[in-house]
């Protein structure tokens, strides 16, 4: 097979099938790794400005009042390449990190190091990858992300897994988009923890104040970036949402 394409892994899922591959990015020494299920790009390390934006202004939103070093937990819901994972463990205030993932294929090209981030993430003790449904974790009525520590609140949730919130990659993700849902997450979040969510689109008003009738703080971040060809920008959004402490 050509040095600039290979498929590294390919898998049945109950989702569609998962492709890992890598390709050469012309004129450079650079190698690309894609996510695919079925026929749609879910991953791409030519694009990762996004992902590690989400991890940065999650975090950046939670109080800076001083904290001791490794003190934060922290959830991110979607694995795909690691760099909202591995974003997060650069923040020193990061004590422990759960990412879950509904896919096993995904956690285990991780762990296996086929994906470059994977070895940074298996290797570093405060990071824990684990199988399991997300939307299932957040809203359902005993749902936890640490199948652990049952009822364990976080101080960020950060989520990257649909396009949008109104573009899902199951009709299953849905119940998180709703009143019902978002409070169900909110419920797994410490007073004063965030929930960031990444999406492909523009602000959209009506989600936005969606969250703010859960949150009550809410912002909506753009983040611009080159495309592949260099020559124009687009953006993603990023949410964040705060939960209030009880009043005193």
């Amino acid at each position: 097979m050509s040095i600039f394409f290979e498929e590294l892994d390919f898998r049945p899922t109950s989702m569609g099938v998962l492709t890992l591959r890598r390709r050469r990015k012309p004129g450079t020494d650079v190698d690309v790794y894609e996510i695919k299920l079925g026929d749609e790009f879910l991953m791409s390390s030519a694009f990762t400005a996004a992902e590690i934006a989400l991890a940065d202004i999650g975090l950046s939103s939670l109080s800076q009042d001083p904290l001791p070093r490794g003190k934060l937990d922290v959830v991110v819901g979607g694995l795909g390449l690691g760099y909202t994972a591995q974003a997060v463990l650069t923040n020193q205030r990061v004590g422990s990190l759960i990412v879950v993932d509904a896919l096993h294929e995904v956690i285990e090209w991780h762990q296996a190091a086929l994906i470059p981030v994977g070895r940074e993430l298996s290797a570093d003790p405060r990071c824990r990858l684990v199988h399991g449904d997300f939307f299932t974790m957040a809203t359902s009525a005993d749902g936890s992300f640490d199948p652990a520590a049952p009822g364990r609140r976080f101080d960020a949730v950060l989520v990257d897994i649909d396009h949008a919130p109104d573009k899902l990659l199951h009709p299953s993700h849905a119940v998180l988009y709703t009143a019902a849902g978002l409070r169900r997450l909110a419920d797994h979040l410490k007073p004063g923890g965030v929930f960031a969510l990444w999406s492909n689109d523009p602000p959209e008003p009506v989600f936005q104040a969606l969250l703010g009738s859960v949150f009550g703080a809410v912002q909506a971040h753009v983040v611009s970036f080159e495309n592949l060809g260099g020559d124009d920008e687009v953006s993603n959004t990023v949410y964040v949402g705060t939960k209030q402490a009880p009043a005193a």
